[in-house]
Parts: C-alpha cells; sequence; structure tokens
C-alpha cells in the first residue's frame, strides 16, 4: 500500500493580479481598511470660542467677573422665590460663589508665584 504524497508540486502562480504588493491601489484600500487612522484631531465648530491669543490670567479675570454677573442674577431670581425652588435658586448662588472662589484664588496664584 502506498502513501498518497502529500506533496504539492511547485506551481508558478501569476500574482501580479492578485498580490498587494505590485499593486499600490490595493496597497492604499488595504492600509484604509486594516490601518487605524492617523489623522489630525478633529476641531469641532463651536457657537462660542474663546480667542487662542487671550492669556490664561485674562481668562481667568473674564471669567470672575462672568461668575459675579451670575451669582448676581441667581441672588435676585432666588429672592422672588418661594419654598424648594428658593432653595434651589440659592444652591445655585452657593456653587456659583464657590467657583467664583476658585478662580479668584487662581488668579491670587499667579500674582504670588
Amino acid at each position: 500500500m502506498t502513501n498518497p504524497s502529500h506533496d504539492v508540486p511547485d506551481m508558478q502562480f501569476d500574482t501580479t493580479f492578485t498580490s498587494p504588493k505590485g499593486c499600490a491601489a490595493a496597497q492604499r484600500a488595504l492600509d484604509y481598511y486594516l490601518k487605524p487612522t492617523v489623522s489630525e484631531v478633529e476641531v469641532q465648530s463651536r457657537f462660542f470660542d474663546v480667542n487662542r491669543n487671550v492669556s490664561s490670567e485674562e481668562a481667568l479675570v473674564h471669567a470672575s467677573d462672568l461668575l459675579r454677573c451670575a451669582a448676581a442674577t441667581a441672588q435676585e431670581a432666588a429672592d422672588n422665590q418661594q419654598g424648594a425652588k428658593r432653595a434651589l435658586a440659592f444652591s445655585v448662588v452657593h456653587m456659583i460663589d464657590m467657583a467664583q472662589a476658585m478662580v479668584d484664588r487662581s488668579l491670587d496664584g499667579d500674582q504670588n508665584d
């Protein structure tokens, strides 16, 4: 009994159309689907954005002013409320005051450095 030969005869294949090595378009397609994209971070367009030329200190000063205005507005709104709505409005005033204290502390820290 003879064992069938598992040797495959040497066959020459024409790989010019089946191998991506010789075809730039095929290589680009494989790269597109198989390699992770390496592109620039997409910048989301915003309705409001801060000028990139504004210094950190100027931004903090402006943020402090905005927080002061927000606190005054929330305080006025709280004064005209009753019960739970009044408590909720005053909690907003308190959070704004805490944020303003942190911003103001940042400004003080910049001056002490």
